[in-house]
C-alpha cells in the first residue's frame, strides 16, 4: 500500500494540472467572446476542445487504472484471508461465532 502513494500523489499532481490548464483555456475563451473577435474565438474554441477531450482521455484513463488497481486488491485480500481461513479453521470458526452471538444480541434488543 505504501508504495502505491506517491503513484497516487503523481497522479493527484497531473489532474490538478489538466484542470487548471483547462480552466485557464476556457477563462480565455470566455473573454475573448467578449471581444467578438471571430478569428479569436475560433481558436481559443479549438484549443478549449482539444484540452477538454485530453483531459477527458486522461480522466478516463486514471479512472480505469484505478479500477483495475482496486479490484486486484480486493483479489489479493480475498486470497489472504481464504489462506487464513483454510490455515486457522477453528479461529475461523470461532470468530464466525463470536460475530453470530454479537449481531443476534443487537438484533434480539429491537
Amino acid at each position: 500500500m505504501a508504495n502505491r502513494t506517491p503513484n497516487i500523489d503523481a497522479s493527484t499532481d497531473q489532474l490538478k494540472s489538466d484542470l487548471r490548464h483547462l480552466s485557464q483555456t476556457v477563462e480565455e475563451l470566455v473573454h475573448a467572446t467578449a471581444d467578438d473577435s471571430r478569428s479569436n474565438v475560433k481558436e481559443l474554441r479549438e484549443r478549449a476542445e482539444k484540452r477538454l477531450k485530453d483531459t477527458r482521455s486522461r480522466l478516463e484513463a486514471r479512472g480505469e487504472r484505478l479500477y483495475h488497481d482496486a479490484y486486484d486488491s480486493a483479489v489479493h485480500q480475498a486470497d489472504a484471508f481464504d489462506e487464513y481461513v483454510r490455515d486457522n479453521p477453528w479461529r475461523s470458526v470461532g470468530i464466525g461465532t463470536l460475530l453470530g452471538i454479537i449481531v443476534g444480541f443487537i438484533l434480539g434488543r429491537r
